[in-house]
């Protein structure tokens, strides 16, 4: 007689924290696409950010990605998921909830509002084989990195304080719609509107909502404007790379699953990002005479927003077009268009978020209307016989759904954003003081990136005007 098979402990599911539903292979995946997401704002955009400013404000520009990525934490689990990603509300929002208890963490997850139904076809909700903890933390990851990116167009003149009332409230009025839209099962995800990862959620919201921060905040002090140098671009390419390969879950996670199509997502990053890239430093070698790092990093950037709502979507000769296509829209928009538009001219994108994310994330969302292949489609979109209109049938529909899809976040973004402002306004300056502008981080933080003899060295350390001392007790 053969022996009894024996199943290994690590394989039991009958014990309670192995539920039957759960999926360790998926679950797995999941919380470290969730860790590389947010890998990508901490400490990806906190040091892209410091390595890509003048001197004077490398610190204060890290702070500010630092202080928004733990902000939407609290703001997240208290209400703002459920508003994103809960019970319907409205058709654009879904109804605050706590998203603490062990009740409603532990179970299997469930997106219950992504519910579709089209006369006799009916699509169940989303619902992944792992508990809802790891769609709540994944999710929070997209959250963090979007309100970071807005943080790029203000850099070097918004007031910290404005900042910290700011990035709740954005979340709460801003972020949550779209998210709920177009992910969560509103409107505009019962319509059919494709976004594989974000092109529209993520970047176009936070260039939209960026560019007009900017116009709202005002620019920077005019030597800034017209010498602003990085201070470490060294450290901006270490930043970059952890932003691009955090990539890998920003659009692998995005199936909720280890499958087949989380695969390709991943493969057609990196193909539209290096594509981007090298389109992008051949313009500036073409036109400028000789290659830039800053625009190889701008470059990467516009590949890896482009590619993002049609990244599980597109076959990879789609993903190499794509490429094509954003290493030249944004580059144009940013080193030729921006210098002959009087409007583009007079708002201050510190960072040319405008470009990068809104300009790229419209253009990724238009080029998956032409090239979302019918058969990935069905693997990633409720809407029945889903398609770009490269393929026909219904195609050229769905090209139309993008570009009003991206009409309604521009639109919301900027009326949302400017109405924060103004609010904000109203009780805290949005600008630091021309001193503090002046002088930059040790006016707005008592602090300095760098203290290096005779050139900035402080003569005593402080913290909020307190000295400090070593573990020894001397003063440093």
């Amino acid at each position: 007689m053969a022996a009894a098979s024996v199943v290994p402990v690590a394989y039991n599911t009958s014990l309670p924290t192995v539920p039957d539903w759960l999926n360790k292979g998926d679950n797995t995946w999941q919380m470290i696409s969730a860790a590389l997401v947010a890998m990508q704002g901490m400490p990806g955009l906190v040091i892209l950010y410091a390595g890509l400013v003048k001197k004077k404000w490398a610190l204060n520009s890290a702070f500010m990605a630092l202080y928004a990525f733990a902000a939407v934490m609290p703001c997240w689990v208290l209400w703002a998921y459920k508003m994103s990603f809960g019970h319907r509300l409205l058709p654009f929002w879904g109804k605050a909830g706590l998203a603490v208890s062990q009740d409603f963490l532990i179970p299997r997850a469930t997106l219950p509002s992504t519910r579709y139904v089209n006369g006799d076809f009916i699509a169940q909700a989303a619902s992944p084989l792992y508990p809802m903890a790891t769609m709540v933390f994944f999710q929070f990851a997209f959250a963090a990195v979007t309100v970071i990116l807005l943080a790029g167009s203000v850099l070097g003149r918004m007031s910290i304080k404005a900042w910290m009332a700011f990035v709740p409230l954005w979340i709460t009025f801003a972020y949550s719609i779209g998210a709920f839209s177009i992910w969560g099962g509103g409107f505009l995800f019962q319509w059919g509107i494709m976004d594989y990862s974000g092109g529209y959620v993520v970047h176009l919201a936070s260039g939209a909502a960026g560019f007009t921060a900017a116009y709202w905040v005002g620019p920077r002090l005019q030597v800034d404007r017209e010498q602003f140098p990085p201070n470490n671009l060294l450290l901006a390419l270490a930043g970059a790379g952890i932003l691009w390969m955090g990539w890998t879950g920003f659009n692998g996670g995005d199936p909720f699953a280890a499958n087949v199509d989380s695969s390709l997502a991943v493969l057609n990053t990196h193909i539209c990002a290096t594509t981007s890239l090298l389109v992008w430093t051949f313009w500036d070698t073409f036109f400028f005479k000789k290659p830039s790092v800053i625009g190889a990093i701008q470059g990467m950037i516009t590949g890896l927003v482009c590619i993002t709502p049609g990244a599980g979507l597109v076959q990879g000769w789609a993903a190499l077009i794509m490429g094509i296509a954003s290493g030249s829209v944004p580059w144009y928009t940013m080193m030729c268009l921006s210098k002959k538009l009087p409007f583009l001219q007079k708002i201050d994108d510190t960072l040319g978020v405008f470009h990068t994310h809104a300009v790229a994330g419209t253009l990724g969302g238009a080029l998956t209307g032409l090239f979302a292949h019918p058969d990935l489609s069905a693997l990633f979109i409720v809407v029945p016989n889903s398609r770009g209109a490269f393929y026909g049938g219904r195609g050229g529909v769905q090209f139309l759904k993008q570009l009003v899809g991206a009409s309604f976040i521009i639109g919301w973004n900027v009326i949302v954003t400017s109405i924060i402002l103004l609010v904000i306004s109203k009780f805290i300056p949005l600008r630091m003081s021309e001193e503090e502008l002046i002088i930059g981080d040790d006016a707005a933080h008592g602090e300095e990136a760098y203290a290096l003899a005779g050139q900035g060295a402080r003569e005593k350390s402080t913290y909020n005007n307190m000295q400090l001392q070593n573990a020894s007790g001397f003063e440093l």
